[in-house]
């Protein structure tokens, strides 16, 4: 007996050995990230620019695979279920890991995941009306809303991250939205120009072309502070809504992988972002400016949205 137990200490000793060699040496061949969109998106480019230049500091390519459908949760649910050993890692925003869940969409939430950092910060959603609708701000929507309830058409896409901003547009200025299903950003964007739905919530690059030309209005932009890179457009704050929609793209790997894995991605990526070529690229590709937060400061963040994202749960599954 005193035998087996020796025998047995002496292989687990070695695995242990082994598997921490392994996180040591990581990444030894190309890792997969995972993207929860189509290919031509902001969340599709994000993490095409991070991988330009992901080999330069890791010592192997960050390998992109598009995985759309499901509002997400066939990405998300692949990377869940896949081998913790740091071979393929999960690239999406708050839509797939906090907006799905609160919606009943996936039983499963960032919680589920080991995050490694957030990569990005989208500052450049802005609420935008079509020149049919006759309003020129934000502040013009909420007093002419809440002269007429109901009037006036909010287009998103179900279940998705527009969705929670316009409920939470409408509890916070208190105004009472008529939101209909008009599908995708681009599906958005001709129901605008078509006059179908008043306003939405989209990323400026999307529709930059149609302001400057008139045929859309910017009604506030998105993030806190204002995006220089937007244009001089007020805020939701500077017009009496304490708002922001601006959002993050994490990065994540499978429950259980190694912490030194974790941490040793969250270092490459800070080490991208202070790359001014790689600022460039993100300012030039979707006005957006380098950000990054560690997997601790990652963590309380994904923490403070999911607290008030969760109140409107009931909401978003009606």
């Amino acid at each position: 007996m005193f035998i087996l137990e020796r025998v047995f200490a002496v292989l687990l000793a070695a695995i242990l050995s082994c598997a921490a060699v392994g996180a040591g040496q990581w990444p030894r061949r190309n890792v997969e990230a995972v993207v929860t969109a189509s290919a031509g998106g902001d969340t599709d480019f994000n993490v095409r620019t991070i991988g330009k230049y992901f080999r330069d500091v890791a010592g192997v390519p960050l390998v992109v695979t598009n995985m759309p459908g499901g509002g997400g949760s066939v990405a998300t649910s692949n990377v869940k279920n896949a081998r913790n050993d740091g071979s393929k890692a999960l690239f999406c925003h708050t839509g797939q890991l906090i907006v799905n869940h609160v919606a009943g969409l996936i039983d499963y939430n960032y919680k589920d995941f080991e995050v490694s950092c957030i990569a990005g910060m989208n500052s450049s959603y802005i609420f935008v009306a079509g020149r049919q609708s006759g309003l020129a701000s934000l502040a013009d929507l909420v007093e002419k809303a809440k002269k007429a309830p109901g009037k006036y058409v909010y287009g998103t896409e179900f279940g998705g991250f527009t969705h929670m901003q316009g409920l939470r547009l409408s509890r916070i200025a208190g105004i009472d939205l008529k939101t209909v299903d008009v599908g995708s950003s681009s599906e958005k964007v001709t129901s605008l120009l078509a006059g179908r739905i008043d306003f939405g919530a989209v990323a400026f690059g999307a529709v930059q072309d149609y302001i400057k030309n008139g045929d859309m209005i910017v009604l506030a932009q998105g993030s806190g502070e204002r995006n220089a890179l937007l244009g001089d457009f007020p805020t939701m704050k500077e017009q009496g809504v304490d708002m922001v929609m601006e959002f993050p793209y994490v990065l994540s790997f499978p429950k259980g992988t190694s912490r030194e894995i974790v941490e040793k991605m969250a270092s490459y990526v800070g080490t991208i972002t202070k790359n001014p070529a790689y600022a460039k690229d993100i300012e030039e590709g979707y006005k957006q400016r380098a950000f990054f937060a560690g997997p601790e400061d990652a963590v309380a963040y994904l923490d403070a949205v999911y607290a008030d994202f969760r109140q409107y749960g009931d909401m978003l599954k009606k």
